[in-house]
């Protein structure tokens, strides 16, 4: 059954998606990629010992709920000192935006699905648009369609790993040097 747009609908079991993913692979296990959506989300596993670096979300808050496992979240701050605070399996996180954080996974790994808004469209200030007519108006913002969906990062997440990439032309992992995911075209 294709699924009709507006209609409240169950995309996947956890438990099911958990089973279905290979034993030891981490990285991204699910993605939400219905069309038209306002939300972006996704359920990743990090192995034991694994993490994502140290990093800041400019743009968007995101919601953390550890799914399975245990680790760290460093840069919370809620000791009062930036230290790292405890996850266990059922915690619900805040990442709000403009935030310091990084995650390490514990013995046992970490699986957690994020929540976050969809990523604006990619934009070009004061690239000239042509109007109706077809002239260029040379007061085009690039806020509209014509960037297209924003950029996802998970390409830059190393499935062996977890960790993420800083650097955007990235092949292979900083840490494990494991190849990164393809890019999709």
């Amino acid at each position: 059954m294709s699924p009709t747009r507006n209609v409240p609908q169950v995309l996947v079991g956890l438990d099911e998606c958990l089973a279905r993913a290979a034993a030891g692979r981490s990285g991204a296990l699910w993605r939400l990629a219905e069309p038209g959506r306002q939300l972006d989300a996704n359920v990743v596993r990090l192995p034991p010992g694994g993490g994502v670096d140290e990093h800041v979300e400019e743009d968007l808050d995101v919601l953390l709920v550890v799914v399975e496992g245990s680790g760290r979240l460093g840069g919370a701050g809620g000791t009062g000192d930036g230290g790292a605070e405890l996850l266990a399996p059922r915690s619900v996180v805040w990442l709000p935006r403009g935030s310091r954080r990084s995650l390490n996974a514990g013995p046992e790994g970490l699986v957690y699905l994020t929540v976050h808004q969809r990523r604006p469209a990619l934009s070009i200030k004061g690239l000239s648009l042509p109007d109706s007519t077809g002239t260029s108006t040379g007061t085009g913002t690039g806020t509209g369609s014509a960037g297209g969906e924003g950029p996802c990062r998970l390409d830059r997440v190393c499935t062996a790993c977890g960790r993420l990439s800083p650097e955007l032309s990235a092949r292979y992992c900083g840490q494990c040097g494991e190849p990164l995911p393809a890019r999709e075209p």
